[in-house]
This record gives structure tokens, C-alpha cells and sequence, in this order.
């Protein structure tokens, strides 16, 4: 077979992620288990992708189509290994429709801690060296339930030998098999020579080397800075070790390109999220989704944010919850708001405590400034929102659509019962239950008139004189000098 120049051959890769993961106890494929807003399996996916993979197979087994179903819009490639027969059976499944003319790198569905630029370094070593197959090895004080890599006088790479087939000496090697592998485009062919003649009668892809070496070949090593980098997460345990140590790297990122993070240990940010130069993140924020912050913003103490669109210097004051929600430029949100999927906030609007809002669209300069209910509602500029004010859009059946005006006043702990319109410069008197529409300019008052009974309440808490005696000695003692 004629090789192709090293430097322009492509590069195919193939995601083994057809293990069971029983360690994890769930019913969740393994692969598919979170760390930092991706499954574990979408971070082999994203490295491969970054690096140019011209085709990227994943090979699935356990839960093969909820991984195939979770992973099926990325465009790629899925082989079934429906038995489990080890690592050399699943490359075999993942080969088979291979162009057979490229590199071929082997990643794993459960290591998502693998950075792009370690593997292009890999990639590098592996080109420049000529080697027909490079690993990807660590090194650590105690490596023990690694494969050791062996090497001779000459540093050459010569085998690698499996944790319980290891002598004493061997085990005191410190230098690790990742499993992670660059091979050239014979490696298929050559998988199929491996053989499963060892006590768990499984194919190895270990054993490729030896069969490359058989050819007169050059096995080649790249040697990990951090080890952390391979670390799978076959547990829960290990799962919260990924998801620290991928956090970390978020926010080391995002605070060199500008972001302040007052407490990077205590705040949650996923990869999907995208935040510009001069944000500040308080501490014990929860960014998710495909969450944008635009420069300048500040995301206040525990606030939650998924799948919004944060504008250019707003102000998402603490413990405020945004969801699928969007933020015009210099509007402020909180504490304690939330906003819920389908509010739109336009430049300057202000949104205040224990306010909620939904299916809402507030333009420039709206205030609610709390207490406040606004579902399914338009409102126009400049309209004040009063304390206590609600948008009743729900009859137990339908939804129903409000429209208010711009420069609208709502007074305090209104009520306006959908479906509405309000027109512009309205006013809506205090207390009021609106129920038709309000014309432009015009004040609506929606309210009882107000009578008062004198001695009511001596008449009333008289009946009650002993619980009142018992429980409310100022009423008790006002009931007597009147």
C-alpha cells in the first residue's frame, strides 16, 4: 500500500462508547452523563470535530439508540457493537467504513477531559516522527491499574503490558497507557489479525503494536503534561472530579479573555455559554445552555441563567432566574425576578423583586418595579407597572394575550384579565379588575365603592372576647376602652 505525505493525509477518528458504564449505577448510558453542559460522549465529538476530522464514527453498544438519538445531529457516523469482545472488536466495528487512506485517532466516550491541543501535539509527533502508530501515554508517581508502557535502551516503544500481566519491575514503571491512539491507514486491516486467545478471551487494541512492530514499524510515544487530561469517569465520584476539573478550565479561559469571576470555585459555567470581555460574574452563578452575555453585564450573587441573551451592560441582580429569556442594553432584572421562556426585555427596562414574567414583552424603559405577574403581555415604552399588578391570562383552558400601551400607568395590585387592550397613556387606577378595554388616554377605574360601618369592629371582636383575651392582648385591652 502507497502511504500518502504525512502532512496531507486526513485524519478520520473513531469514538469507542459502547461500554455499559454498570460502576455509574444508572439508567443513563454512561457516555451520555453531563460534564459542564455536554454529555461525556460530546466532548470526544467537539475535539474531533475542532481538529478536522474528515469522518468521525461513534461506535455504540449499550443504549446504542439513545446515544445514536442524543448525538444524531452532528452528522456523523454510528457503527453497533452489539457484543461486548473489547477494545480491538469495537475499533473492527468503527473501521469497517473507513476511506482506508487517512490517520485514524482513537478516542473514548468516557474521557471528555482530552483537550484539543493535547491531540494536535499528538498528531504533530506522530507525523513528523514517521511512526506507523503513536500513544498517547502519562506519567505518574503510581500507576497502578494502568497498562505501563515499555520501552528499550533506546527509548523505543516496545510493548505495553496490562496491569495483571505485570511483573514486579514492570509495575514499578511510572509511564501509562492512556488508550488513546494515531495509527496510519493500515491499521483496520491489521485489527483483523488480532487475536482473543487471554483469560477474558477479548480482542485488545493493545495488541496492534506488536503487530505494527512485526511489520519492521516504529511505534512512537507522545507524553502527556497532565495526567488529569485521560481520566475517565467510570462513577459518580469521578464524574464530580470531570465536571470540577473542566469547570476550572472554564473559568481560567473565560478570565483570560476578560471576564470577571469574583469566586471561580463557587460558579457553575457550561461550555455552550458565551460571555464577552468586562462581564462580571458575582459568585454562585449558574450559567447554561446556550446562554450569551454581552460586554459589560453583571450577573448578580446565585443568579440562575439558561438559554438567554444578556445584553450589553444590563445588571441581573442576585438570585434572579432566567430562562429562554433575552435582556435589552442597560436593563436591570432583581433580585429575586424571574423570567421565564419567551420574555423579551427591552433596552432599559427595569424589573424589580419577585417579579415574574412570561410569553412577555416589555419595550424600552417599561418598570415593574416587584411583586408583579405578567404572563402572555405586550407593553408598550415607558409604561410604570404598579406593585401587585397581574396579568390574568389563564381561563383553566386557554392562554389569552394582553396588549398595553406605551406610557401606560398601572396602579398598585391591579388586575388586568385577558384578553385586553390598553391604549396608550392610559391610566389604570389602584385596586382596579380590568375587564374591558381602556381606550387611549383614558383612566379606568374597576372598583367598589368604598363605605365604611362604624363600630364593626368592636361588634365583631366582641363576639370573640375570650379567644381574644387568650391571644391578642392589644386588641383586648382596645376593646375594653371602647
Amino acid at each position: 500500500m502507497t502511504r500518502p505525505d504525512p502532512q496531507t493525509r486526513p485524519l478520520d477518528v473513531i469514538v469507542l462508547a459502547a461500554g455499559a458504564g454498570t460502576r455509574m449505577k444508572s439508567d443513563l448510558p454512561k457516555v451520555l452523563h453531563p460534564v459542564a453542559g455536554r454529555p461525556m460522549v460530546g466532548w470526544a465529538v467537539k475535539v474531533a470535530r475542532n481538529l478536522g476530522a474528515r469522518q468521525i464514527v461513534v461506535v455504540t453498544g449499550h443504549g446504542a439508540e439513545r446515544v445514536e438519538e442524543t448525538l444524531g445531529a452532528e452528522g456523523l457516523t454510528f457503527a453497533r457493537q452489539d457484543q461486548q469482545l473489547g477494545t480491538g472488536h469495537a475499533f473492527l466495528c468503527g473501521a469497517d467504513g473507513l476511506s482506508g487512506d487517512g490517520d485514524v485517532l482513537v478516542l473514548y466516550g468516557d474521557t471528555p477531559l482530552l483537550s484539543e491541543e493535547t491531540l494536535r501535539d499528538l498528531l504533530a509527533e506522530h507525523r513528523a516522527s514517521g511512526s506507523a502508530m503513536t500513544v498517547l501515554t502519562g506519567e505518574l508517581p503510581d500507576a497502578t491499574g494502568y497498562g505501563r508502557i515499555i520501552r528499550d535502551e533506546a527509548g523505543h516503544v516496545q510493548r505495553i503490558v496490562e496491569e495483571k500481566a505485570a511483573n514486579a519491575e514492570e509495575k514499578a514503571v511510572r509511564e501509562f497507557n492512556s488508550g488513546v491512539y494515531v495509527m496510519d491507514a493500515r491499521a483496520p486491516e491489521l485489527a483483523r489479525q488480532i487475536g482473543n486467545d487471554n483469560p477474558a478471551q477479548e480482542y485488545y487494541l493493545t495488541d496492534l503494536l506488536e503487530l505494527y512492530r512485526r511489520q519492521g514499524d516504529t511505534i512512537g510515544a507522545y507524553k502527556l503534561s497532565d495526567p488529569d487530561e485521560v481520566m475517565g469517569a467510570n462513577d459518580r465520584r469521578q464524574l464530580a472530579d470531570a465536571e470540577a476539573v473542566m469547570r476550572r478550565r472554564i473559568t481560567q479561559g473565560l478570565m483570560k479573555e476578560g471576564v470577571t469571576i469574583q469566586s471561580p470555585d463557587t460558579v457553575r459555567i457550561e461550555d455552550t455559554v458565551q460571555i464577552a470581555r468586562d462581564v462580571v460574574i458575582e459568585p454562585g452563578v449558574i450559567l447554561t445552555g446556550q446562554t450569551v452575555i454581552e460586554s459589560g453585564a453583571t450577573i448578580g450573587a446565585y443568579s440562575v441563567i439558561g438559554r438567554s441573551h444578556i445584553g450589553a451592560g444590563a445588571v441581573i441582580k442576585p438570585h434572579s432566574v432566567l430562562e429562554d429569556a433575552e435582556v435589552g442594553a442597560g436593563a436591570d432584572v432583581g433580585p429575586f425576578a424571574r423570567l421565564r421562556p419567551g420574555t423579551v426585555l427591552g433596552e432599559g427596562v427595569h424589573i424589580g423583586n419577585f417579579v415574574e414574567t412570561k410569553n412577555a414583552r416589555l419595550d424600552k424603559g417599561v418598570k415593574a418595579g416587584h411583586l408583579a405577574y405578567l404572563g402572555d403581555v405586550t407593553i408598550g415604552q415607558e409604561t410604570n407597572v404598579g406593585a401587585g399588578t397581574i396579568v390574568a391570562n389563564y381561563d383553566g383552558v386557554n392562554k389569552h394575550p394582553t396588549q398595553v400601551g406605551a406610557g401606560v400607568f398601572i396602579g398598585s395590585n391591579s388586575t388586568l384579565i385577558a384578553p385586553r387592550t390598553v391604549g396608550d397613556a392610559a391610566f389604570i387606577a389602584a385596586g382596579s379588575a380590568v375587564h374591558e378595554d381602556i381606550p387611549e388616554g383614558a383612566m379606568a377605574v374597576a372598583r367598589g365603592k368604598q363605605r365604611n360601618v362604624e363600630g364593626w369592629s368592636r361588634r365583631y371582636w366582641g363576639a370573640l372576647r375570650e379567644k381574644v383575651d387568650a391571644k391578642l392582648p392589644w386588641l383586648s385591652e382596645w376593646l375594653k376602652k371602647n
